[in-house]
């Protein structure tokens, strides 16, 4: 019988069915496991009977993503393939609430994150936010900017789309070479750009592309700062070159990943398909699919093979994805997308590293208290955050 009740329990929750009187059955069973070998191989051969609703709500999804996340050994694997690893969040659920309870617990149960006076405010997640300066000067807001023509430049029309993208259209062979706009990412902004050419670009958080209304003959030439993916539309009479800090990527026709914050350690260009050329002041090389040049600011280049593709472009996909990330590197991360500041009490940085992924539609209280399953605390106060001792 006891079988037979778990597995129906186990059902009844990730399929969101489970009231609140067997959420608390179901909790006293996983709280009273203890070191209880028995019961804990007996829920995971509930699990491992249990066939997953593909409805699953998507609040409940997230949970699962949750408790992979804060996982003392992390699972790691492509979010976007949820149905792949059910079970192994399934087994991350049952451990984390070994030891918490608190996600099935009742009303009445106190959560010993939520209820800490640490966090006095919210901060939400960051969204579609650019600000375009055209090559007169005009500044333009991209956000609040009404959808059709923001401005003619040559026979190029400047338009923002209804799904809120910016397109250039026209015949870019007659514009004026020499106009460059330049379009620009805020911190807790992202947005998606159709150059001249058709090539597609789409800026993370706090970035920047700078590029000419027309291109000119020989070759498209644009640059970078920040993290940009690029879909460059195929044109072997006109390469394709990207400048970002000391690192030249020149293409035909390719996607590819570049991340050049000024925060970090290195240049790193990340090929998804087709072939890049990567040149420094010193080096040059081609990268393969699932290769990553990194570029030091001393311009020496190294290149990694069998790059994490799922986690270079989690940030497009809508994701944060982390596979052994440290403190400060996770931090940074949250730092552009939720537009705060991050400070360390008395300088001290927790010799944490995490794994999994969370959507980046999350307010920052609920990654915060995610990440504080890993034995760290936060404390917000308007948008700073401090990691505390």
């Amino acid at each position: 019988m006891l079988r037979e009740r778990l597995q129906y329990l186990v059902n009844r929750y990730f399929n969101g069915t489970c009231t609140e009187d067997e959420q608390k059955e179901l909790a006293r069973w996983i709280d009273t496991a203890g070191n209880d070998s028995a019961l804990k191989e007996l829920l995971e051969e509930a699990w491992s009977g249990y066939q997953p609703d593909v409805s699953m709500p998507e609040d409940m999804s997230g949970r699962i993503l949750s408790a992979v996340f804060v996982q003392e050994k992390p699972v790691a694997a492509p979010l976007r393939r949820l149905q792949r690893w059910w079970p192994a969040a399934a087994a991350a659920v049952m451990l984390l609430l070994a030891g918490a309870g608190y996600l099935l617990r009742g009303k009445d149960a106190v959560s010993p994150v939520a209820e800490l006076p640490r966090y006095r405010n919210e901060v939400p997640a960051g969204g579609n936010k650019a600000v375009l300066t055209l090559g007169d000067g005009t500044v333009i807001t991209l956000d609040s900017a009404a959808n059709g023509v923001l401005a003619r430049q040559g026979n190029i029309n400047v338009v923002k789309t209804a799904n809120g993208q910016l397109s250039y259209q026209g015949h870019n062979s007659f514009g004026n070479v020499n106009e460059f706009n330049t379009m620009r990412t805020p911190r807790g902004g992202e947005y998606r750009l159709t150059l001249p050419d058709g090539t597609l670009v789409w800026l993370n958080a706090a970035s920047s592309i700078t590029f000419p209304v027309a291109f000119a003959s020989s070759e498209r030439a644009v640059k970078v700062t920040g993290e940009v993916y690029f879909e460059v539309a195929h044109n072997p009479a006109k390469p394709f070159r990207v400048t970002a800090g000391n690192t030249t990527v020149e293409v035909l026709g390719t996607h590819f990943n570049i991340n050049a914050y000024q925060e970090e350690e290195a240049v790193r260009t990340t090929l998804l398909e087709g072939a890049v050329k990567i040149s420094t002041r010193y080096e040059r090389t081609v990268l393969d699919p699932g290769q990553q040049a990194r570029v030091t600011s001393a311009g020496r280049m190294s290149v990694a093979d069998n790059v994490d593709l799922d986690e270079v472009m989690a940030w497009k996909n809508g994701y944060f994805q982390f596979n052994d990330a440290d403190m400060a590197s996770v931090m940074r991360q949250l730092a552009n997308w939720y537009d705060i500041t991050v400070t360390y009490e008395d300088g001290w940085v927790p010799e944490r590293s995490f794994g999994g992924g969370m959507q980046r539609s999350l307010p920052l209280t609920k990654v915060l208290k995610i990440l504080e399953e890993n034995n760290v605390r936060f404390k917000i106060e308007g948008r700073n955050i401090t990691v505390l001792k």
